[in-house]
């Protein structure tokens, strides 16, 4: 009975911990952790102040799919202007959101994704961009 409940316990709190993409503290650190790990970057230029920045935080970035997606197979950097947050000039566009996969080299991998995108357009995205970057470490 007390490992059921030990069991329950870490169930819960692994959902807890989930429940939300893991976030690069930084620019800088999010891509040594990506050489350090070896994964594909997500890297997002955001706004507090754009609606659709807001909706993509509030719709897509709390998808349990694309969080799940997001925290196993990549890191997830996310730069706010109105935080004055580190904004590569070669990653910078005119308007936000704008949804960028990088090789862990932090060179772009796509043209960037622009707008708020749905989970599962997302999901169809990170799809492909996991494809293109496991073709590339098997040669």
């Amino acid at each position: 009975m007390r490992k059921i409940f030990i069991y329950l316990i870490l169930g819960i709190a692994v959902n807890l911990f989930a429940s939300e993409i893991a976030w690069a503290k930084d620019y800088h650190e999010g891509i040594e952790d990506a050489r350090t790990a070896v994964k594909p970057v997500l890297f997002v230029s955001s706004s507090h102040k754009c609606k659709y920045c807001v909706i993509l935080d509030n719709t897509t970035f709390k998808d349990a799919r694309v969080i799940e997606e997001l925290n196993k197979n990549f890191v997830s950097i996310i730069s706010y202007s109105d935080e004055n947050d580190y904004m590569p000039q070669e990653l910078w566009q005119s308007g936000t959101p704008a949804i960028w996969f990088l090789e862990p080299s932090a060179e772009p991998m796509f043209q960037p994704i622009m707008g708020a995108i749905d989970a599962e357009n997302l999901l169809e995205a990170i799809s492909i961009v996991k494809k293109e970057f496991n073709k590339g470490r098997s040669r």
